[in-house]
């Protein structure tokens, strides 16, 4: 992987706070806010990421091809390289390649990029995966209509979220996994693999529960976006995605002071 933008974090003393807390005890709300200050700058700063930017503008561009009048080739105008009649991992596939492809091209590769790529293929796995399940198999016709679905402001909210929660936890969990392997064993704060997997549970359900601040604008952004500017840019995009990242910290935050 990468450099990460989110800070070099081992030597600070903000870090050493979130060290301290795991040693005690403390719980994952205040893991977590002690994490989310460690790293603040980098995470507000996240937009200015070329990869995550990337993500999210391809995020926005899937439901309107869905929209149009032949997805296949709206997706392949946006880089997405797909067969006439893609099938969802497909997408997924070509998704990915449409983004390494954009980096490579301009150096932007990193650590952060990589996690929201990873979210993002996750999040299309999740949610488009499942809503096209069926005993008589996926036609590429349920897969563009499953697409197409998104592009409503309830619909997509919950899009926007799921990808937001799932690239906040694997930003809490780059630092907070790191400190926590040293604390795995009899007599320290995890006594078993069993009890670390509870908390990195317990992780992944707080990036979600903040991640509930993004499904609260998301569609509206994207539909009076669409709609006003007939398209979604990547300066859109990075726009959203610094609103986004933004909220998210706030909500981590105001969860470790209400969680105590």
């Amino acid at each position: 992987m990468g450099h990460i933008r989110l800070g070099n974090l081992p030597r600070t003393r903000k870090w050493q706070q979130v060290v301290a807390l795991i040693e005690g005890g403390a719980g994952t709300a205040q893991i977590a806010n002690a994490t989310i200050t460690a790293a603040e700058d980098g995470f507000r700063l996240a937009a200015e990421d070329k990869g995550l930017v990337e993500t999210v503008w391809l995020l926005t561009q899937l439901p309107l091809a869905a929209k149009s009048d032949n997805f296949a080739e709206a997706l392949q105008s946006n880089g997405i390289d797909v067969s006439d009649s893609p099938s969802l991992m497909e997408v997924i596939g070509a998704f990915s390649d449409a983004i390494d492809r954009k980096l490579a091209n301009n150096g932007g590769r990193t650590d952060l990029g990589e996690m929201a790529q990873m979210a993002a293929s996750e999040t299309m796995t999740q949610i488009i995966g499942t809503r096209t399940q069926s005993l008589f198999g996926t036609t590429p016709d349920d897969v563009t209509n499953a697409f197409s679905k998104l592009a409503t402001n309830k619909q997509f909210s919950i899009f926007a979220r799921d990808f937001f929660s799932r690239l906040t936890n694997k930003c809490l969990d780059y630092f907070v996994s790191r400190a926590v392997a040293h604390h795995i064993g009899e007599g320290r704060r995890f006594r078993t693999l069993a009890q670390q997997g509870e908390f990195t549970k317990a992780l992944g359900t707080h990036s979600r529960e903040a991640a509930r601040i993004v499904e609260e604008f998301s569609g509206g952004w994207f539909s009076k976006t669409n709609w006003e500017k007939k398209g979604i840019s990547r300066q859109d995009a990075a726009g959203f995605a610094h609103v986004a990242m933004k909220k998210i910290v706030a909500e981590l935050k105001e969860g470790a002071r209400t969680d105590g």
